[in-house]
């Protein structure tokens, strides 16, 4: 692990809202929980929400009161009001004040359609569930989506609904959680089963 004890880190922002895809996110907030960065939910406002799954959150903060200086990462999962209007319109809008302030975002998802629509997807490499699902918005950058199963270009993750575990491989990448060697063998325990990678994570301090 790359963090040493008492190492105080910035929150982990991770965006809810109603309809939320409760699967995509897990993965990569409980490893990022573990390595000290506390993770702080961001709603609309402070009402409660209620995700694909029918789970119930309270949001910690409201999106009008988040900024990029005060954050690690923000992760915009996936919902089914990406594609029904422009209500999450303002997370994307949220999603480009972090990148221009050189803050990571990481987006799953219907997410990736919404940064897409914000046009943050028009001059970086970036990945969904399929190429023509973001075609579908009308963005600039057909030609820098990548068959793949996440794809992180600069302070930007994305993935596609069936790849939470990549999602979190890229992010932990991204923050230099862990090393090289550790995060590929989380991703071979996580996504293959690879019971072989329990040895480098005790080596490690992951286990």
């Amino acid at each position: 692990m790359n963090s040493s004890p008492g190492t105080i880190r910035k929150p982990v922002y991770l965006a809810v809202y109603d309809t939320l895809a409760d699967w995509e996110t897990g993965h990569a907030t409980a490893q990022l929980a573990r390595a000290g960065y506390p993770v702080r939910t961001v709603g609309p406002t402070l009402a409660p929400v209620t995700s694909v799954g029918g789970l119930r959150v309270q949001p910690d903060l409201a999106l009008a009161d988040v900024r990029p200086s005060d954050a690690a990462l923000l992760i915009l999962p996936g919902a089914d009001l990406w594609d029904a209007g422009d209500d999450l319109a303002p997370f994307a809008r949220t999603a480009r004040a972090f990148l221009d302030a050189g803050v990571p975002v990481a987006a799953i998802c219907g997410a990736t359609a919404g940064l897409a629509r914000e046009g943050l997807l028009d001059d970086r490499d970036h990945t969904s569930a399929v190429s023509f699902y973001l075609a579908a918005t009308g963005y600039g950058g057909g030609d820098r989506y990548v068959d793949t199963d996440a794809v992180t270009d600069g302070s930007l993750v994305t993935a596609g609904p069936t790849e939470p575990v990549a999602f979190a491989r890229e992010i932990l990448r991204l923050l230099h959680v862990y090393d090289d060697e550790a995060v590929d063998a989380w991703y071979r325990l996580f996504h293959d089963s690879d019971a072989g990678a329990y040895a480098v994570l005790e080596k490690a301090g992951v286990l």
